[in-house]
């Protein structure tokens, strides 16, 4: 099977069309029980794009914080979240989406061309856009925001691991592991967690019936 790495053909496919600020988005968080979904959005100057941007999952901890720092350093780039309340209300794809479309409304300078990671585009960006399946181990604009998206996302949920301890956030960020779901049934939900959620929404009706 061929390694599939991120190159600049999508980003240099948009420009021979016409288009002069192409820019990445990616989001990541769908599947935790807790926390925000976070986008990124990242316009990659071409002269000056760090080296070794893939998938964020296909890099170790240490790279991806050397290229967190990179990118910030040389791109422009804007970072925005939908938060537990919103995905609660509307659901985590609609959330997603809205997270996406905040992080490109974000950027210093209006992009005229969207690389959205996955297979739908966000229908507010009111701009040209394509959806990439895989996008972010295809395309070297959504690799980096990819790797911005996990990084702030990771941090944050150690800061608010900090404030709930018990559900073991620092090394999950919120995804349902052993010893989260050990932290939901011996400490019950925080204002941190998905309700509309099964795993969270079946301790919350468990202990609904048990006080009825």
């Amino acid at each position: 099977m061929t390694k599939i790495i991120p190159d600049y053909s999508f980003e240099k496919a948009a420009a021979r069309r016409g288009y002069t600020r192409i820019v990445g988005v990616d989001e990541v968080g769908r599947g935790p029980l807790a926390g925000p979904v976070v986008a990124a959005a990242v316009w990659l100057d071409p002269a000056a794009i760090p080296s070794g941007l893939n998938d964020s999952k296909a890099l170790s901890a240490k790279r991806r914080e050397v290229l967190y720092d990179e990118i910030l350093a040389s791109a422009d780039v804007s970072i925005a979240s939908c938060s537990v309340e919103e995905i609660d209300e509307i659901n985590i794809l609609q959330a997603s989406l809205r997270a996406m479309e905040r992080a490109v409304a974000g950027l210093s300078i209006k992009p005229d061309y969207v690389l959205v990671d996955g297979n739908k585009v966000p229908p507010a960006f009111g701009l040209d856009a394509e959806a990439i399946v895989k996008g972010d181990a295809r395309s070297l604009s959504i690799s980096a925001a990819s790797i911005v998206a996990k990084i702030w996302r990771d941090r944050l949920m150690v800061d608010l691991a900090q404030q709930f301890p018990g559900y073991g956030w620092e090394k999950n960020a919120g995804y349902g592991t052993k010893i989260h779901m050990e932290g939901l049934r011996n400490l019950g939900v925080t204002p941190h967690h998905r309700r509309s959620f099964k795993p969270v929404h079946n301790i919350l009706y468990q202990d609904k019936n048990i006080s009825d």
